[in-house]
């Protein structure tokens, strides 16, 4: 297992779900992780219970980003930090697009930009991208948040490119549906999301992503896992609507 061969990592959104879980595994294997998420008091309760060193930062503030990794050698880094907007692009307002790119799609290539030369320099890391298969499949609805995961999806293939020589690994992880509160946070009704998209389906947990990451880190040097799509066993991505014209069922 190479989980010896990094000692430290940057986990983004790391406050709740996903982040937390993933913030969770890596420091029980040893590595010294550098939590990063908006929440001041989620991080802080984080940090007492797994020893991370929490960061209150905003990911969509560029300067302070640059800050943060000035002084850091980051073995490991995962961008997690993800937000979503429901509708269509022919109703989304200024701020629904901004805040996507913003979050998703800019932060991801300041923080790529900012720490992986160093890791191509070392001769060592690996980074960690959490999409969606709404990077790679098209349903109806979140159009930003589609073209913003996409671009984190073609981003990933090209550091592939990128880093071509040296011994950095690339691992794009696209979850579908996991009982996670990204529903609620959506729809600001926690409850009724939850009613909705979680109660009564077989889903992932965050953990489940958490151990996915854990998975590519395992993998020996020499290997890149470089996409794993993850989603219930009981959904299906995609699909096929044809309509005749006029109508406006699918």
């Amino acid at each position: 297992m190479p989980f010896s061969d990094y000692k430290t990592a940057l986990v983004t959104g790391a406050s709740a779900g996903m982040g937390e879980a993933i913030v969770e595994r890596l420091c029980k294997e040893g590595i010294t992780v550098h939590a990063v998420a908006r929440r001041k008091e989620q991080l802080a309760a984080l940090a007492d219970r797994t020893g991370c060193i929490p960061h209150a930062v905003d990911v969509s503030d560029v300067k302070a980003l640059t800050a943060l990794c000035q002084d850091l050698e980051i073995d490991i880094l995962v961008n997690n930090a993800g937000l979503s907007h429901p509708g269509s692009i022919l109703d989304a307002d200024e701020n629904v697009i901004e805040t996507q790119v913003d979050v998703n799609l800019r932060a991801v290539l300041h923080l790529c930009r900012l720490l992986v030369p160093g890791m191509v320099a070392r001769d060592r890391g690996h980074v960690f991208n959490i999409t969606s298969i709404a990077a790679i499949y098209n349903f109806n609805g979140n159009s930003v948040y589609h073209a913003t995961k996409a671009g984190v999806h073609a981003l990933s293939r090209q550091l592939r490119v990128d880093c071509y020589g040296a011994r950095v690994r690339i691992t794009e992880i696209c979850p579908g549906r996991v009982a996670t509160d990204i529903f609620g946070n959506v729809s600001g009704d926690h409850e009724e999301a939850r009613r909705r998209f979680i109660d009564g389906f077989e889903l992932p947990q965050a953990k489940d992503i958490a151990d996915c990451v854990a998975f590519a880190l395992a993998a020996p040097l020499a290997v890149n896992i470089g996409n794993i799509e993850i989603t219930p066993t009981l959904q299906v991505p995609g699909g096929l609507s044809t309509l005749r014209p006029g109508d406006h069922s699918a």
